[in-house]
This record gives C-alpha cells, sequence and structure tokens, in this order.
C-alpha cells in the first residue's frame, strides 16, 4: 500500500512532499504524488508551463531524498473542480496507507471564500492523514529547506469504531 501526498507548488506542498518521501521509504513502499489543476485545459494547450515545472521540481526533490523510478508515481489531474475530490479517490483507488498534507494558516474568510481541501481531506479520509505545517518563521537553512517542519498526525477510526 503506497503513501499518497498532495502537492501543490508552495512551501507547504514542498514541506509535504519531503515528509511524504521519508515516510515511504521508512514504510518501505511506493510515492504517489497527486496534484490537481483548476485551469481550463486550452488555456496553455496540452502541455502547460507550470506542469512541466511542478513536475521537474517533484522528481528534483523526491532524486535528492533517493527516491526515484518505480518508486515514484506522479499524477496530475487537470481541469478538476475539487482537489480534496482528488486526492481521496486516488487514496481509495490505490489502497493508500497515509496521506500526507502540507497546512497553511488562512483567515476566517479565506477559509469561507476558498473552501477547506486540508479539511476534506482529514474529515473524510478512509486511511490515516499526516499534516504537515511550516513555521515561516523559521529562517531557511543551508539545504534551501523552507521553515522548521511541525507534523501532526490524525488517526482514523477503524471498522470497530476504535481509534488507532
Amino acid at each position: 500500500m503506497p503513501v499518497l501526498v498532495g502537492f501543490v507548488p508552495t512551501v507547504e506542498g514542498r514541506a509535504a512532499l519531503r515528509r511524504a518521501v521519508q515516510e515511504s521509504r521508512v514504510r518501505g513502499t511506493r510515492l504517489i504524488v497527486v496534484s490537481s489543476e483548476q485551469q481550463p485545459a486550452e488555456t496553455y494547450g496540452a502541455r502547460r508551463p507550470a506542469l512541466q515545472a511542478s513536475e521537474d521540481e517533484v522528481r528534483l526533490i523526491c532524486a535528492e531524498m533517493g527516491l526515484s523510478g518505480p518508486d515514484l508515481e506522479i499524477r496530475w489531474i487537470r481541469d478538476t473542480y475539487e482537489p480534496a475530490d482528488d486526492v481521496l479517490a486516488v487514496a481509495e483507488e490505490t489502497g493508500a496507507e497515509l496521506i500526507v498534507i502540507g497546512l497553511r494558516r488562512r483567515t476566517g474568510v479565506g477559509k469561507r471564500i476558498l473552501g477547506g481541501s486540508a479539511q476534506r481531506i482529514l474529515l473524510d479520509s478512509s486511511c490515516p492523514v499526516l499534516a504537515v505545517k511550516v513555521d515561516q518563521r523559521a529562517p531557511l537553512d543551508d539545504s534551501g529547506h523552507d521553515g522548521e517542519v511541525f507534523t501532526l498526525s490524525v488517526s482514523s477510526v477503524d471498522q470497530q469504531q476504535s481509534i488507532r
């Protein structure tokens, strides 16, 4: 069963990706990277520049951490309505044992306007979710990593309705 990470090309997304690589290596399983894009396909044609740059970045980060080849699968989902649905659908399809997501702080208004992909994943996932939060007050280290990373593991409820 793979580890799955919801990736966006942000500080939080990169921190989640790095943590997901660590989790997949510790667990001895492959990593599936899921990234959703909401712009219409006709905007850029078949291969959009932003998608290619993001894919290159994902492969570079994973390679730097020793993950490549058959242990890495990248799924770019285009013209999606809700990124949380994409992450949850791929997790169900692949039988993911863990979902890793990045969290960012938003204002109350931002939560109402933009929705809550992270919240949906946390509440609707059938497997455990590892939420990664970046303290952006911490300076970049020499490796270029983005700030200090804090993780919060959210347990899932098993079939007997007991907490794991």
